[in-house]
């Protein structure tokens, strides 16, 4: 079987770190994979080697059935590269960005002409195409990245937290434009900090760590092989909210959380509950919610890594040089 994206021991080091030790990965057609992990777990490695921006020091990656090393230049015919910051030129506006990468690309003006008016109607900024860039908000600046890397229309798509610094409508607006992209056939590798992200958008999620992959499936199949179900309640009275996390904690261990005036913790025991219930009623701590939900990815993320995500870190940390990706490779 022929992956849209595969990677089979895949080993990069800089110097004394080794970002990637032998990870091993796939993404079938017309789906998105999610790769998460820490910040400096090699994420940006992956895909920059995928992109045939970096030389893998061992094993091998696949893109299409083509290797990225052997095969570059079909490769880069195939696939698009939004990075985590937008490489579109702020002095031309959204439609000389477009027709600059489509000449670029080789495609006839007309033809290129044709193609930034199609984008730019598809992401919504056609009122804005004679604008300049560096007038457009953040959420339109991503908007014109993303199209952008679609203008050689490519069949895999390496999205590397696209959604940094974007508020919640304009996170919303990227998610329906690559729904719909993958609805048309088109494969995404998406890294991301925001787990609800992932969440919403991936049909399979990889979680690697310093370099390693340490879990892998649907989000479904993470969150049953992590974690079953929280406890979540929320006292009556704000200024109880010590003194039941101090009792919870007792009753169900160190990985009680306070999250804003709820209290949430695993639920490794179906007797948790009940004892629960007795220590507040016996301390004399009413409780306004009291419920059993399952784990979300966040939850699942803290228990395989230690710690929870941090949107916004930027990129991994092991790799040497700010990423300032192309939006569309040549």
């Amino acid at each position: 079987m022929t992956y849209a994206i595969q990677a089979e021991g895949l080993v990069k080091r800089f110097k004394e770190t080794e970002a990637l030790a032998g990870v091993d990965l796939v993404a079938r057609s017309g789906t998105v994979l999610g790769l998460l992990g820490p910040n400096g777990a090699g994420k940006t490695t992956a895909v920059r080697i995928f992109a045939t921006l970096l030389r893998p020091d061992g094993g091998r990656a696949l893109v299409a059935g083509h290797d990225v090393v052997r095969e570059a230049g079909r490769v880069r015919a195939l696939v698009g590269l939004t990075g985590q910051y937008a490489a579109v030129d702020e002095n031309l506006t959204g439609t000389e960005n477009l027709l600059m990468i489509g000449r670029l690309l080789g495609l006839p003006r007309g033809e290129a002409r044709a193609r930034a008016a199609d984008l730019l109607a598809r992401f919504q900024l056609s009122e804005a195409a004679g604008r300049a860039t560096k007038t457009y908000s953040g959420g339109m600046r991503r908007r014109l990245d993303l199209a952008a890397s679609l203008v050689g229309r490519p069949q895999i798509l390496f999205l590397d937290e696209p959604t940094t610094g974007l508020d919640p409508h304009s996170r919303g607006e990227l998610w329906e434009l690559l729904r719909a992209l993958v609805a048309e056939g088109v494969t995404a590798l998406l890294t991301t900090q925001y787990l609800d992200e992932a969440d919403r958008l991936a049909d399979e999620i990889v979680v690697i760590d310093h370099g390693r992959v340490i879990a892998g499936g649907t989000p479904d199949e993470l969150k049953s092989q992590v974690g079953g179900q929280v406890l979540q309640l929320r006292p009556v009275r704000p200024g109880d909210l010590a003194r039941a996390h101090a009792l919870v904690s007792a009753a169900a261990g160190p990985q009680t959380q306070i999250e804003g005036e709820l209290i949430t913790a695993p639920v490794n025991d179906p007797e948790l509950m009940p004892a629960v219930v007795r220590r507040l009623d016996q301390a004399g701590i009413p409780v306004g919610e009291l419920a059993l939900r399952r784990s979300s990815l966040d939850e699942v993320f803290l228990a395989l890594t230690g710690h929870r995500a941090a949107p916004g870190d930027g990129e991994d940390e092991s790799e040497p040089d700010d990423d300032r990706s192309t939006a569309r490779l040549p």
